[in-house]
């Protein structure tokens, strides 16, 4: 079992993503994290999603898609060089000296405090998952009152792209 990186190009039209998402309920393969949205050209969108699943099974899922019709191309980015990142806000309690504590842990970890109130800081971060995983566990998960993630984006790294 290993995660996967999965890129669609689907055409931008009402029904496409449920079909698309629906093809890996039918078959019980669990989406990790789903990233949608419009490319440069506004009649397809490109979406990104994680699946963790044997190499055979990732090989029958992507045969499936390229059979949805609204699907244009797939591209397993798990087997070539590429790029990957999630972007997470996190709000943590912060009073007394562990506010310098978290903002040294912010500077570290790049990451960007964009909201501040007297007990409370909302820190923006961006890397890959096990970034964001670390960035939890040093600020203490006692510390973490909420925490929303984009889920995974990514591109192929060189002259490989994702385009009709």
């Amino acid at each position: 079992m290993k995660k996967h990186l999965i890129s669609v190009l689907i055409e931008n039209e009402p029904g496409s993503l449920s079909r698309l998402v629906g093809l890996f309920s039918q078959r019980g393969y669990n989406i990790e994290t789903l990233n949608v949205a419009p490319t440069e050209d506004p009649t397809l969108s490109r979406l990104t999603l994680t699946t963790v699943t044997s190499p055979e099974k990732i090989e029958q899922v992507t045969k499936q898609l390229h059979k949805l019709i609204e699907v244009v191309k797939v591209i397993n980015l798990t087997d070539n060089i590429h790029v990957e990142r999630e972007m997470m806000l996190i709000k943590v309690r912060a009073t007394g000296s562990v506010r310098e504590e978290i903002k040294r842990s912010a500077d570290i970890f790049r990451a960007q405090i964009v909201d501040v109130t007297a007990n409370l800081y909302t820190i923006q971060i961006v890397g890959d998952t096990e970034k964001l995983d670390g960035f939890i566990e040093i600020i203490g998960r006692d510390r973490v009152l909420e925490v929303v993630r984009s889920g995974v984006i990514g591109i192929a790294r060189g002259e490989k792209t994702l385009t009709v």
